[in-house]
């Protein structure tokens, strides 16, 4: 099988370019489209969704340096377009199936850590990715710090 659209979803951290990098190489050899995903999570998640103050200041300067950052992702690999690079709001494996859906992309990539025990139990959003994917989903091991 070829794919012929690869989504790379990534959280911004610097071990992300090499997800990137691994993605372009078999997004070349397949010649396939590539496209990148960040969601920024609304802040009120990170607190139960209960917040008795307005964070819409503190959401709009999370989003503007994300979107700061993802201009610096796209320069940093030139064969990423620029309308390939994707900023989303919500909930990370909702937001990503749905934008791999939209596209349609064959195949999403994201990077992992490998995390077990009470780490993958905290949360782990390749293993999330997984479950319900409208498509193939490939994980890039990443090494732990």
């Amino acid at each position: 099988m070829t794919y012929t659209h690869l989504l790379v979803a990534i959280d911004m951290a610097e071990d992300c370019h090499l997800v990137i990098e691994r993605a372009s190489a078999l997004a070349s050899a397949c010649q396939a489209r590539l496209s990148l995903v960040h969601v920024v999570e609304p802040m009120a998640m990170a607190f139960g969704g209960d917040v008795p103050m307005d964070l819409s200041a503190l959401q709009q300067q999370q989003i503007d340096q994300a979107r700061e950052r993802m201009d610096g992702f796209a320069a940093r690999h030139p064969q990423l377009k620029r309308d390939d690079c994707h900023l989303v709001f919500g909930q990370p494996r909702q937001e990503i199936h749905r934008l791999a859906r939209e596209l349609p992309c064959d195949l999403i990539v994201t990077g992992s850590h490998g995390r077990h025990g009470l780490a993958l139990l905290l949360g782990s959003t390749s293993n999330d990715l997984l479950h319900a994917a409208p498509c193939d989903v490939l994980a890039v091991h990443l090494k732990k710090d």
